[in-house]
């Protein structure tokens, strides 16, 4: 069962004129798993996001830390439909490309050099992207990815990188990401009044802080501190709450076409 406030937080958010829904990927739409490429989102949260932007005046997005042609392979949506975007790279990669441009000797250099660190720890591994090399330790015991980490974190030091700190991992980037530059984009494209955006990790935080309180609805997955508006423990309670969007949504858009209806005539 959704939090009551959520529930009237969603509730009211379904009515706006024009609404994007967006989500982070792992941790929200999908249960964290042991191996990255194992990561599915939950049947119901695919369902529910797919048919909120097949809706009148609502679009929807992914916005992932992932490549986006991985995530377009593991979203569930590998041709997603006209108005449900997925984005890349923590908000750098549209499907439209990158939104900078990519200094490919500094990435390989980061690729070799953490690969380095990586091979000193057992269960330290390195994730390529296009414009970014992630280092993970979640699968490490605590001593060797502490180690791992702070040796990263001291490498990049000579690195001219942006570094994102996530749950047991590190990211270094050769463009600037932000997941909240991101959502501005999708919000003018999409001419949006509203957005609702769920996250789990710390790289949500910057939508989070970039969303407008007073229209938007902002929801936390898991504990931990986080600017957002509400909270839930789970992925399944992201699925739960995109399908009560959903339906509020189409209750909603069915009033007003009744509405409409009535205005022109078809009931007289």
């Amino acid at each position: 069962m959704l939090p009551a406030d959520l529930q009237r937080a969603l509730t009211s958010v379904a009515a706006a004129p024009r609404l994007l829904v967006a989500s982070d990927f792992d941790g929200t739409m999908a249960p964290i798993v042991a191996n990255p490429a194992d990561a599915r989102p939950l049947a119901a949260a695919a369902e529910a996001l797919g048919q909120l932007a097949e809706l009148p005046d609502t679009a929807a997005a992914l916005i992932s830390g992932r490549a986006l042609e991985v995530l377009r392979s593991l979203s569930g949506f590998p041709e997603p439909p006209p108005r449900l975007h997925l984005v890349g790279s923590h908000g750098a990669e549209f499907t439209s490309g990158f939104t900078n441009d990519i200094d490919r000797e500094l990435l390989d250099r980061i690729t070799a050099e953490l690969r380095a660190i990586a091979a000193d720890h057992p269960g330290v591994t390195v994730e390529t992207k296009p414009a970014s090399v992630a280092l993970h330790v979640r699968n490490a015991s605590a001593a060797d990815g502490e180690a791992a980490l702070t040796k990263a974190r001291a490498a990049a030091e000579a690195w001219d990188v942006q570094l994102t700190e996530g749950k047991a991992v590190l990211e270094f980037a050769v463009i600037q990401t932000d997941k909240g530059l991101a959502l501005d984009v999708l919000r003018e494209q999409e001419n949006a009044s509203a957005v609702v955006f769920f996250g789990d990790d710390v790289t949500d935080e910057k939508a989070f802080r970039r969303l407008r309180g007073d229209a938007d609805v902002t929801v936390k997955v898991g504990p931990g501190e986080s600017l957002a508006q509400y909270r839930v423990d789970a992925p399944e309670d992201v699925a739960e709450a995109l399908q009560y969007l959903l339906e509020a949504r189409r209750r909603g858009a069915g009033a007003a076409s009744a509405q409409r209806d009535k205005r022109a005539g078809k009931f007289e």
